[in-house]
């Protein structure tokens, strides 16, 4: 879209800021407004994870936001899994954290600087009059769910729940902790996301929840027992709750987002409007920004607006393919994390690391454990796995599809 164009974006979480970002970039005299329906500096969840390849291609958009991301983030380069009292460690890829509220605000003083108006406490229920109108208003998209049956709109809620939750405990690398209980096991996942604190996020199964307690309880009493349960791991730092007004805990279900469509007319849908992937993989964030990256590109070399949107959908279907499939994967291995409990730990902590893998629910565990480590001695071995991968997950997704 080469002409000067009026674009609003609705919700103003990373993808519609960063969008606005690269639209400006693109050509300064874009009439832009980024509304958000929260006041500023108010934002749910505590910390977020990104990778370095996610770092390299923010830089691409643009440095200036990408070289304040990464001043203010913490980063590792090993995983932790504490099961009971053992502790085991593995090496991995750099990963990165960062405060939600932090990256908010560092995209907002950017976007800003560029010239787009970032309104505040501008709750958006029509869409607003412009040439495009972007629906980065999350999981809950009011824009989306006026025209539900265009977009084909599904929602699928996991079966586990789980608490969003902060701490003081800075966390040197991405830990996951499982503790057992007399009700089943209880699992958090904890990292860093600045100098002085680390989001952990607690999940269990809805048995355990209930065993515990933990669904009539209040948030104070619901931190307490969790406090209690997780004491080791925190080495005697609290858990910080997000401060409902009503006192209740907030113990969430997962909510897997799909869309048969992706825009309508000028309106078109970003980030977790478009499409949920399981927090376990860690990529949500990332993926709502790489929306942002394709959708300004799509726009960037197209003169008319409908073939960039097509463009768009075309090109993020696709991409998420696979994230999608890890995610769907991650979230199922958790979901039967009994099954997996009975290895050793070091065992179990290996086999966490291929909970994305098609084969894994359909192989017992031991079993799987030993062609794996068989299979990462003979190249023979791993083209066949990465052969017989897809091929199994495509049988598996045609015997479930209905008749």
């Amino acid at each position: 879209m080469g002409a000067r164009v009026k674009v609003a974006c609705v919700g103003g979480g990373p993808a519609g800021l960063y969008f606005s970002i690269l639209m400006k970039r693109q050509d300064p005299s874009h009439d832009i407004t980024v509304h958000e329906r929260n006041p500023a500096g108010s934002t749910y969840g505590w910390g977020v994870t990104y990778w370095s390849a996610l770092l390299e291609r923010l830089r691409a958009g643009d440095p200036e936001s990408a070289r304040a991301i990464a001043e203010h983030s913490v980063s590792w380069h090993q995983g932790v899994a504490r099961v009971g009292d053992f502790t085991t460690v593995q090496p991995g890829d750099e990963g990165f954290g960062i405060g939600r509220r932090t990256m908010l605000g560092l995209l907002t003083e950017r976007a800003r600087a560029l010239g787009v108006r970032v309104v505040f406490e501008d709750e958006v229920g029509e869409p607003p009059p412009a040439d495009l109108v972007v629906a980065g208003d999350g999981v809950n998209s009011v824009l989306r769910d006026r025209h539900q049956d265009h977009f084909g709109t599904e929602v699928t809620a996991g079966r586990n729940v789980y608490a969003w939750l902060g701490t003081t405990k800075v966390f040197p690398s991405f830990t996951f902790a499982f503790v057992p209980t007399e009700h089943g096991w209880i699992w958090a996942y904890g990292y860093p996301f600045d100098a002085g604190r680390s989001t952990c996020v607690v999940e269990c199964s809805p048995a355990t929840w209930r065993g515990l307690g933990l669904d009539r309880a209040d948030e104070a009493e619901g931190l307490n027992t969790l406090e209690k349960l997780f004491a080791d791991v925190l080495d005697g730092h609290g858990l910080i709750g997000r401060e409902q007004r009503d006192g209740t805990a907030q113990w969430l279900t997962f909510r897997t987002v799909t869309n048969r469509a992706w825009y309508r007319d000028n309106l078109v849908l970003l980030g977790d409007a478009a499409h949920t992937t399981h927090y376990s993989i860690g990529a949500g964030t990332t993926l709502a920004l790489e929306d942002a990256m394709a959708l300004a590109a799509a726009l960037r070399g197209s003169p008319e607006l409908r073939p960039a949107l097509a463009r768009y959908e075309r090109e993020r279907r696709s991409a998420l393919l696979s994230a999608q499939s890890a995610a769907r994967y991650s979230a199922e291995w958790y979901e039967n994390l009994p099954r997996y409990m009975r290895l050793p730990p070091e065992r179990m902590f290996a086999l966490l690391g291929q909970r994305h893998s098609p084969l894994l629910p359909h192989v017992p565990p031991g079993l799987y454990y030993r062609l794996d480590r068989a299979a990462g001695r003979l190249e023979s071995a791993r083209r066949f796995k990465r052969w017989l991968g897809p091929r199994v997950a495509r049988t598996l997704h045609a015997r479930s599809r209905p008749r």
